[in-house]
């Protein structure tokens, strides 16, 4: 489907805080700079029609101010669109509410840059358990589909690629994910044996493997 450590690789994460409405939050944040204008990926990360192709299904009305719903996960509120920059919009899944900011920054060389944040408050359940890669892999996982659909021009199938994940590659994509995440945490400051347990659930959880 996709060579894993080439896209692992490609991703950059990092880890931080910021002061939000709730107080202190966290703040994961990947990064991937892809062979396209500003203009073609903004249009595959906004247009109803095209985000299926690499994401999900998304209803509602994608405008300042609406609501917007993905098939079978998170859903929420615009709050503000500066195309073809980015946008930020509430991140609503399982009574959590969360936050994503997405930016797309041109380079010298052509192509663009996607930078998303997921934000979360600081006394998150899921952040407590699982670290940044609570989120964290499930977007690295979400650019995959990005990356084959903005290189090729074609859509994923989502049940192939459900299908991919469960294969020694795919576990071996999603494991190295997570170890991504671990060194993030402690690149923030977070002490290396909570962070090791944080990834280590979070590994767990997506492999199905045993976790002390």
């Amino acid at each position: 489907m996709i060579d894993v450590t080439h896209q692992i690789n490609a991703v950059r994460r990092r880890v931080g805080s910021r002061v939000i409405e709730a107080g202190e939050g966290h703040v994961v944040t990947l990064s991937q700079t892809y062979d396209s204008t500003v203009e073609d990926l903004w249009d595959a990360c906004t247009n109803p029609e095209r985000i299926p192709r690499w994401f999900l299904p998304v209803t509602g009305d994608l405008r300042v101010g609406g609501k917007y719903q993905l098939q079978g996960n998170a859903n929420g509120t615009v709050e503000s669109c500066d195309p073809p920059r980015g946008f930020t919009a509430t991140w609503e899944f399982a009574g959590d509410v969360t936050w994503i900011e997405l930016r797309l920054v041109p380079e010298a060389d052509g192509g663009t840059r996607f930078e998303l944040d997921h934000i979360a408050p600081d006394d998150d359940e899921k952040w407590a358990q699982f670290g940044p890669g609570a989120v964290g892999v499930g977007w690295d996982m979400a650019l995959i589909g990005l990356t084959l659909h903005l290189s090729t021009g074609e859509a994923v199938n989502p049940e192939e690629a459900m299908a991919w994940f469960g294969t020694e590659e795919g576990l071996r994509f999603v494991t190295l994910s997570s170890e991504g995440w671990y060194a993030a945490s402690v690149s923030d400051g977070e002490a290396e044996g909570v962070a090791r347990a944080r990834a280590d659930r979070t590994t767990a959880a997506y492999t199905g493997a045993e976790s002390d």
